[in-house]
């Protein structure tokens, strides 16, 4: 579960809070199923990350099972802050999840926005911002069960189609304590449609507590441009720091020195191939051609990525 447990207990843990608070922008790197692990986070804080979330990790497996902290949850004393988010039905299953999380975090986030079948038919996900009572309830009782005010409790969460319920959900969660919301500007429904900017807008217009913009920021210009347009106090990237680590530092594509610090963390780290692989065919896919993919995307061993980047790359 921890990469580096004495480490860890030696550090100290952050207040996310003191972020928003810096008068900044927060610059936030999204919850990404297998990909926001520990090597990408350590990646992205290099090139001016500021807040880094965990992928999405289901409550009640991680409470009950060794086996599944131990795989899905791992962290350094570099890794700061770091917020977990968790996929949860039941206060007080998200409760217990907070209390093992809690000496190894800064924070926790509710999932309340990811849209896939699976998660809703559970009971997670998107499908709680029609529950606010339970959401509040959540919040709540991570709140009191926590005692310490510096850990964070954020929620997730997408857009109703009636805007009015998505700010009665948001004021609910104010009222029961959430440090924070995170909003990505579409409902259930949509997927590649044009994000609501305007409704993130008129949400961080209804709380006094900070707002986060989330959806389509695919560079450092974008994300100014969402902030101008919503007045949100942070703005969370998936895809676009997927496509290039180095986008906050204001890199326009990878730069080739970027690519360098992920083969050194992703060898530190031992992080498997396929993700390696992975992370190195999103970086690389604005800067090699359709012919050098056709190579570099079939390529089956560290070392003969190893050997490609040296000969095309010098790296």
């Amino acid at each position: 579960m921890i990469d580096d447990i004495r480490g860890t207990k030696e550090c100290q843990l952050k207040d996310p809070m003191d972020l928003f608070h810096s008068g900044q922008v927060v610059k936030i790197c999204a919850p990404m199923v297998r990909y926001s692990k520990l090597a990408f986070r350590t990646l992205v804080r290099k090139y001016s990350c500021d807040l880094c979330y965990t992928p999405m990790i289901v409550a009640a497996d991680f409470v009950r099972s060794a086996k599944a902290r131990d795989s899905e949850f791992t962290t350094n004393k570099g890794d700061h802050p770091l917020i977990v988010q968790f996929a949860a039905k039941e206060a007080q299953v998200l409760c217990d999840a907070a209390s093992i999380i809690c000496p190894f975090a800064d924070g926790i986030d509710l999932n309340c926005g990811c849209p896939q079948r699976w998660a809703i038919s559970e009971g997670y996900g998107a499908c709680l911002i029609n529950k606010p009572e339970l959401v509040k309830d959540m919040v709540r009782h991570v709140r009191s069960q926590i005692n310490n005010p510096k850990f964070s409790v954020s929620i997730k969460i997408r857009i109703h189609e009636d805007l009015k319920r998505t700010v009665d959900l948001c004021q609910k969660a104010e009222a029961a304590g959430v440090s924070w919301i995170t909003v990505h500007g579409r409902s259930i429904e949509e997927r590649h449609q044009p994000v609501h900017y305007d409704a993130i807008k008129i949400i961080k217009q209804s709380m006094s507590i900070p707002i986060v913009a989330n959806g389509d920021i695919k560079t450092l210009k974008d994300a100014e441009n969402v902030h101008h347009l919503t007045e949100a106090d942070g703005v969370m990237v998936a895809r676009g720091l997927l496509a290039n680590p180095a986008m906050f530092a204001g890199y326009e594509e990878t730069p080739l020195q970027c690519i360098q610090d992920w083969v050194d963390i992703a060898l530190e780290h031992g992080t498997p191939f396929t993700c390696f692989h992975h992370h190195l065919m999103y970086m690389m896919e604005r800067i090699t051609s359709k012919q050098e993919k056709r190579v570099f995307n079939v390529l089956s061993s560290t070392s003969a990525v190893l050997d490609y980047l040296n000969d095309h790359y010098g790296l």
